[in-house]
């Protein structure tokens, strides 16, 4: 069964968006990790003297910024992951879960890229496109699930 699974084409192209969201998160961790670098702080005082930074109550903007994002990424991501399993499995059509899939990770690496660089009105074009895209795959698994035809 698993084998099975492995090799359909629905569940291939669910995987790979696994793989760029996860890489999008991972990303942002990273952007946070730099951007904390260059500002010389640390969070926790027993990474000071590792990192030769000073021990700061709250973070610099700018690495609130990626951490927001960082957070926004993964509220979003994985419901929409959820649900895209749930679709896989329950023999959801594989033209509707690719183009899913494509504009919803496209559109997070896109919000992404535009929270941490303050670009408006891209930040909230590409979320609103992602969450559309997460409705329509709600929309697509209920009536999968709900329909005569299910």
């Amino acid at each position: 069964m698993i084998e099975t699974l492995a090799k359909a084409p629905a569940f291939q192209a669910y995987a790979i968006a696994c793989i760029v969201l996860s890489l999008n998160l991972i990303g942002l961790w990273v952007c946070s990790g730099v951007l904390r670098g260059k500002s010389r702080t640390a969070i926790n005082a027993e990474d000071a003297p590792l990192f030769s930074a000073n021990v700061a109550d709250i973070d610099p903007p700018e690495v609130a910024r990626a951490l927001r994002a960082h957070r926004n990424a993964m509220a979003t991501s994985v419901p929409f992951l959820v649900l895209g399993l749930v679709f896989v499995l329950a023999g959801g059509a594989y033209g509707l879960l690719v183009a899913v899939c494509v504009v919803f990770c496209a559109a997070r690496i896109i919000y992404s890229f535009a929270y941490v660089a303050h670009r408006q009105p891209w930040r909230t074009i590409s979320f609103t496109v992602g969450e559309l895209a997460t409705v329509a795959l709600i929309v697509a698994l209920a009536w999968k699930l709900f329909s005569t035809g299910g």
